[in-house]
């Protein structure tokens, strides 16, 4: 199942993924240019942990681009229902259309998502049942890179040994405190929100149930059995090998869930 392209226009949604990039790209530059490079010159940290820092810098990267332009699960106009899936459909009273249970109507993108958890503005796209993988890749990769970047800029002034080579004609070491601070700033501003989101996420794939559900009130958990976490997680990220949930390069496999286990909203 190849990833189908979706874009939102959105200005207001373009605002907020370009903050996210231009965040990722001040880290991304100055903090190897300032503090890692560097550092292992003067032989004070091995070379695999900047080969670390932009491997998770890439995977956050991939992550982010592919959450932020595929299709999260937007329903044709025609839908073809199977003949025995029938009572598990409904129709849309905003769009006039046939859609799954558990599906939502997104007005900021004018059509239903199957199995619509929220519509971030972070991304510029819905987190629905086909990119929500890749946003919990993009909340897991950042605030590891966010956590990685807070550590080194740490041991940059209270562990490492001081620099003793250093370019004094060089923008970033002139104003290396300033630059440091800003993305010292940036970062715990991050952690903080990443954390309580990427949090807020985990809770609903355990208890299987979305944002919307929640906000909405409309999941009784006497309506439904509870699955096992490992049958929940396996249903976002489309396979049962764990290590593929790390993967953002990878296509996306859905898998079939028995119909006695949906939560019939």
């Amino acid at each position: 199942m190849g990833l189908r392209i979706h874009f939102v226009v959105d200005p207001h949604g373009w605002c907020c993924m370009g903050l996210i990039v231009f965040v990722w790209l001040y880290n991304f530059f100055l903090i190897p240019k300032i503090v890692l490079f560097p550092h292992y010159e003067e032989g004070h940290i091995p070379g695999i942990l900047i080969i670390i820092f932009y491997g998770i810098s890439i995977f956050c990267l991939v992550a982010l681009v592919r959450a932020s332009i595929a299709d999260p699960g937007r329903l044709p106009e025609n839908p073809k229902i199977p003949h025995g899936e029938r009572e598990f459909w409904e129709l849309c009273n905003k769009c006039n259309l046939m859609r799954p249970k558990r599906s939502h109507h997104c007005s900021r993108c004018g059509h239903c998502v199957r199995r619509m958890d929220h519509h971030c503005p972070w991304i510029n796209n819905c987190v629905g049942e086909d990119n929500h993988w890749l946003f919990l890749q993009l909340c897991f990769y950042t605030e590891l890179l966010t956590c990685y970047a807070l550590m080194f800029s740490f041991c940059h002034y209270y562990y490492f040994l001081p620099l003793k080579k250093r370019n004094l004609d060089l923008f970033v070491v002139r104003h290396e405190l300033a630059i440091m601070r800003l993305a010292a700033f940036m970062g715990i501003t991050l952690l903080v929100g990443i954390t309580g989101l990427f949090y807020t996420q985990l809770i609903g794939i355990i208890t299987d149930t979305t944002s919307i559900e929640k906000m909405s009130n409309c999941c009784e958990e006497i309506s439904r059995p509870r699955k096992p976490w490992q049958q929940t997680f396996s249903e976002v990220f489309g396979t049962r090998w764990k290590i593929l949930w790390f993967i953002p390069f990878r296509q996306r496999q859905p898998l079939r869930v028995p119909y006695h286990f949906a939560n019939h909203v």
